[in-house]
């Protein structure tokens, strides 16, 4: 489990691109026939990959954060953005689809990810952050996600957010979890950028084409500075950073965020004005 310390916004005044890179942004989560975990002090979020192609892989143990198992003292959503398949969780197997989410509980012992079709592998990606309450297992399918659709189409900033892992949707004790799709002509996301000092978010970025790429905003209002991201790649975005971004072509992203409280309005908007 690679392991990621975090940075203040006074640290990164003096980063050049690698260091960022190094302290914000986790490439190669998705290897065929593998799991890979990345765990961040941000708020101690836990990222994780999987991608079973012939074989189902199996994970859960606690060996690397001191627990006996993994989720022994926290919550996890799993997010399939692949081709069909599913999750077993300690015996009880749930089918994902693509865009399905499957939240699992404190408490989980033994995890194992599989793929349906070979051919068209399934793509599991991870959010964990430790809990202090008991929720079951629960899938939800993209159907019975919840729908927001935001943005202005002559703003270039058009989208569908669909809340999953959501007090509205499926309780969790901590964890948030969605997927957010751009409409066709729009590039920007997360628009207007916000800070919610309460609240640390991940995302995930994928659907996007081998070419292109999404240039993502980050740092303070006043000191930003920028990721250039691919197909896969996930960046950390702690509570004191802003977040926008904007692709070259389609893409979608999953953010998960965790912290103080699940008010997912709970943000302080800065005017793009003000962005230096």
């Amino acid at each position: 489990m690679r392991v990621l310390y975090g940075a203040s916004p006074d640290d990164i005044k003096t980063y050049d691109t690698d260091r960022l890179r190094q302290a914000f942004l986790i490439e190669d989560l998705f290897r065929e026939g593998q799991v890979n975990f990345v765990y961040t002090h941000v708020d101690r979020l836990i990222l994780g990959g999987a991608v079973p192609v012939t074989s189902p892989l199996g994970f859960g143990s606690g060996e690397d954060i001191g627990t006996p198992c993994l989720l022994s003292a926290r919550e996890m959503g799993i997010a399939n953005l692949g081709g069909a398949g599913s999750v077993t969780v300690d015996g009880e197997t749930f089918d994902l689809g693509n865009r399905d989410v499957l939240y699992v509980g404190r408490g989980a012992q033994a995890l194992e990810v599989r793929s349906a079709d070979p051919e068209q592998p399934a793509r599991f990606y991870m959010n964990s952050v430790p809990a202090g309450a008991d929720h079951p297992h629960r899938l939800i399918t993209r159907a019975e996600s919840k729908l927001l659709e935001l943005g202005e189409e002559n703003r270039s900033n058009k989208r569908k957010l669909r809340m999953y892992i959501h007090p509205q949707v499926a309780p969790s004790c901590l964890l948030l979890m969605g997927i957010t799709d751009l409409a066709e002509g729009s590039v920007w996301n997360t628009m207007p950028p916000h800070l919610h000092e309460r609240r640390m978010e991940a995302y995930c970025y994928f659907g996007m084409g081998a070419e292109d790429r999404v240039i993502h905003l980050m740092g303070r209002p006043d000191q930003t500075r920028n990721l250039i991201v691919a197909n896969g790649d996930a960046v950390l975005s702690p509570a004191w950073s802003i977040h926008m971004g904007a692709g070259t072509g389609p893409y979608a992203f999953v953010w998960g965020m965790t912290g103080e409280n699940q008010e997912y309005n709970d943000v302080t908007p800065v005017a793009v004005a003000d962005l230096k």
